[in-house]
């Protein structure tokens, strides 16, 4: 900003554009740093930046928006044409355009459900990627011995279906993956649980599972997240959430909805009953299929009118083939039986060699063993150094002075040296003489060299 003088006195403020819309800026922050504004969305456009760009207008005005990508990953719903809303933000100034613009950080729709305009948003994008088409839906196994559940662990929903589970087809593997379904999180808990069932590849059919609510405590199951888990699991999934009049986004991608989690467990197990009346049933059909074949050839054979006796020469041959089929039927069987009990046995002896308590008895053997070594090798090293010491010990006892001491000589010594000469203790000092037996203190009187 620049002061300018007029030629009249009067001063004039000059601003440059940069510095005029940097100070409209800091005004609008300050004044609308957090606004609610309504209106209509109006040319909403999605650039590949990920940022939202449309219009808010009413009646007789209008104002630009932008949603920055980080912001619009949270929405509930994304700007769509002819949605009343209300916009949540603050005000800014857009320097390259010189445009006032709404900084939107959330959108709520006006006279339409946040949840249910999200919830039919994702619903037609997944729809239209082929996630809900029945051809990619998986039959579920008839009998899965293995069944993974994700869900609640201190619901009344898991109790109920492991009574059921265990009422109709005991000894079923059950695995429990711990999730949260309601609140913050759950969506990532619950994904978390299929996508670790999906990798591990340990059931054969996966429930996923939680009681009735409202479409708010239901939300878990209507994220994007949660529906590509499911669609992307090899493990057919049984979706089971709410009551059997609420519908999620996970009912639509999973193999199979059930229509409540007890109803999930029903159909992931069939009863003996169901499985005795099915055989039951099946035998009926082949008793009936065999009496109305065998009636047929009986009228073909009238209508041939072929001869008894060639007639029971190839029933002979064919009885025949039967027995020999028969006799290497059981020869096969005892055979296989035969390898199966060698197998076995081989599997019975290596268990058996594997047994910890053998082979913590050889390994105690295998101890005592190198104890009594030790022991033996160090007696004989203490006995070679026994040995090795006694002359040694003999020889050192023969050439020590004490020895000398002994045969009646002393060891004359003045301030800790041995005397050797008269000159290393002059008349008048005080020396010590070291006996063989004890000590003596003497003064020197007198002393005299050898000649």
């Amino acid at each position: 900003m620049e002061q300018i003088t007029l030629d009249w006195g009067v001063q004039r403020r000059s601003y440059t554009v940069s510095e005029l819309t940097a100070e409209m800026r800091s005004m609008l922050a300050g004044e609308f740093s957090d606004v609610w504004v309504a209106g209509e969305i109006s040319g909403a456009k999605l650039p590949p930046s990920g940022h939202y760009y449309f219009t808010l207008k009413d009646q007789s005005a209008q104002i630009r928006c932008v949603c920055y990508k980080m912001t619009a990953r949270y929405l509930k719903f994304k700007p769509q044409d002819g949605i009343a809303v209300l916009a949540r933000g603050r005000i800014n100034l857009y320097d390259a355009r010189g445009e006032v613009q709404l900084v939107v950080e959330a959108l709520e729709p006006q006279g339409h459900g946040a949840l249910q305009l999200a919830f039919e948003q994702l619903k037609r994008k997944l729809a239209m990627e082929g996630l809900f088409d029945q051809a990619r839906k998986r039959p579920l196994p008839a009998l899965p011995e293995r069944i993974g559940i994700v869900t609640s662990p201190s619901g009344a929903v898991i109790r109920d279906m492991i009574h059921i589970l265990e009422r109709r087809c005991p000894g079923r593997h059950i695995r429990l993956y711990p999730a949260q379904v309601q609140g913050e999180g759950a969506a990532e808990q619950i994904a978390a649980g299929i996508e670790y069932f999906a990798q591990s590849g340990w059931p054969e059919a996966l429930i996923v599972a939680r009681g009735g609510g409202s479409l708010e405590d239901l939300w878990a199951f209507n994220e994007e997240r949660v529906a590509r888990a499911i669609a992307a699991s090899p493990v057919p999934v049984i979706s089971a959430v709410g009551h059997e009049t609420d519908f999620t986004i996970a009912d639509f991608v999973a193999d199979l909805r059930a229509p409540t989690p007890s109803a999930a467990a029903e159909l992931v197990a069939s009863t003996r009953q169901s499985l005795l009346e099915g055989l039951s049933g099946a035998e009926g059909r082949l008793r009936q299929a065999a009496r109305l074949t065998l009636a047929l050839r009986a009228r073909q054979f009238h209508r041939l009118e072929i001869d008894p006796a060639r007639l029971h020469r190839a029933l002979g041959r064919r009885a025949q083939r039967i027995d020999e089929l028969e006799y290497a039927l059981r020869d096969s069987v005892r055979i296989a039986l035969g390898l199966r009990t060698r197998a076995l046995d081989a599997v019975a002896t290596r268990l058996v060699q594997r047994d910890v308590r053998l082979q913590f008895a050889a390994s105690r053997r295998r101890l005592e063993g190198c104890d009594a070594a030790v022991n033996q090798a160090i007696r004989l090293r203490l006995s070679r150094a026994r040995g090795d010491l006694a002359p040694l010990a003999a020889h050192l006892a023969q050439l020590s002075p004490l020895k000398i001491l002994d045969r009646g000589y002393a060891i004359v010594e003045r301030e800790g040296k041995i005397v050797k000469t008269p000159a290393d203790a002059p008349v008048g000092s005080d020396v010590r003489v070291r006996l063989a037996a004890g000590e003596l203190t003497a003064k020197v009187i007198a002393a005299s060299e050898r000649k």
